[in-house]
């Protein structure tokens, strides 16, 4: 919801004024606005047979002010509140859409009584998305928590993993040791618990963790981890064989699983970005730092303090000044390669703000340093 209530047209309607995140739920306008939301995607899709309706994370739900009076009647709660808002989506998707089934994020639901989510009726309306995305994700609380919504009536669950995201807000590189393990352990829930429960799972990628975060990893550079985890499922488990099947399908010639790759290469489209992304992460910051922060003659002499007052010494400045030169050319053709080949998947706007955030504050620095150099030397000359 973040993304529409930042909107001046919709801020009206969240659930406590200053927070975007969450709707109000008792303004029937709040739900006309999810209806049409709803109605416009399945209008765009055809032959849908679910459609995740989201309710994750409802922060700040019950604090709006019309929340606080609700609460205040009878034996209003949370739960209640919570529920009453999912069954009422829910209801409109089963309704105006009569073949397509809603699946709903299970977060909310996890902590409630089994009385109260079997009373609820909203087993028969949705089915439950488990997510988890940790890569030491407990196995047995998995199993128990699938039993308690068998008790509530749900007759079909999912789960969700991740491929990509999850590991760091602002996250370059996919680990892709640390999401197989999830995978792993997912695997090993479906072995637990009885045949025909599971409906499948979804692999989520994250590009953001919320609507205001910065990006994390881009989509080309989460492919082999992609890869990867989908092979893993599709053969029930991970080996050699499977690792050997990934890197022949993406043209990476050797994997590595348990660490990140300072040097990778593939055939498979996107991954001229993992190469170039992963030469940024892994040398672009330390190259420029080694340069102004521990070469003698930058921070001996040719200090801020140097500079700001033009005491320079002119046989020092040649002492460097070439491999200024040298890493400055080096890294401007890099970031205009990646830049090019970003155009060529993402918006302007997304090229622009991942380039802003991982590569000019480096390259700025650098530049400055240069730009410093040349007007010295001209003041010598």
């Amino acid at each position: 919801m973040e993304f529409v209530l930042k909107h001046k047209e919709f801020c009206h309607l969240r659930e406590v004024a200053m927070f975007p995140n969450t709707v109000n739920p008792h303004s029937k306008e709040s739900l006309r606005l999810i209806c049409t939301m709803i109605d416009q995607v399945v209008a765009l899709h055809g032959d849908l047979r679910w459609f995740h309706i989201g309710c994750d994370e409802v922060y700040y739900l019950g604090e709006g002010e019309e929340s606080k009076e609700w609460l205040q009647q009878g034996e209003n709660t949370i739960e209640k509140l919570c529920l009453a808002h999912m069954k009422a989506v829910a209801s409109h998707v089963v309704s105006a859409h009569p073949t397509v089934k809603p699946v709903v994020w299970d977060d909310m639901l996890r902590g409630m009584k089994e009385e109260i989510l079997r009373d609820s009726g909203i087993a028969q309306l949705t089915e439950l998305m488990i997510w988890d995305y940790s890569p030491d994700l407990e196995v047995d609380s998995k199993v128990n928590l699938i039993e308690k919504y068998q008790k509530c009536d749900f007759s079909k669950l999912w789960f969700a993993s991740a491929f990509k995201g999850a590991t760091g807000v602002n996250q370059c590189l996919t680990l892709i040791g640390h999401h197989l393990k999830n995978h792993q352990q997912w695997l090993k829930v479906a072995e637990s618990i009885p045949a025909g429960i599971i409906r499948g799972i979804t692999l989520t990628g994250w590009q953001r963790y919320d609507h205001f975060s910065v990006l994390c990893e881009l989509l080309p550079v989460g492919v082999p981890s992609l890869a990867v985890c989908l092979q893993t499922l599709k053969n029930g488990g991970y080996s050699e064989k499977v690792k050997e099947d990934v890197e022949k399908l993406l043209g990476i010639s050797s994997l590595e699983i348990d660490t990140f790759m300072s040097d990778i290469s593939g055939t498979f489209p996107g991954s001229e970005i993992l190469s170039l992304v992963t030469q940024i992460a892994f040398y672009l910051k330390p190259s420029v730092d080694e340069l102004l922060e521990n070469n003698r003659y930058v921070t001996g002499w040719f200090s801020p303090y140097h500079r700001k007052r033009k005491k320079i010494h002119p046989i020092m400045i040649h002492h460097f000044q070439p491999d200024a030169l040298r890493l400055l050319t080096k890294w401007n053709a890099v970031m205009q390669e990646l830049h090019t080949a970003m155009e060529k998947v993402f918006y302007a706007s997304a090229v622009e703000e991942w380039m802003e955030e991982n590569v000019q504050l480096s390259l700025q620095r650098l530049q400055g340093t240069v730009d410093d150099l040349d007007r010295a030397i001209q003041a010598l000359s």
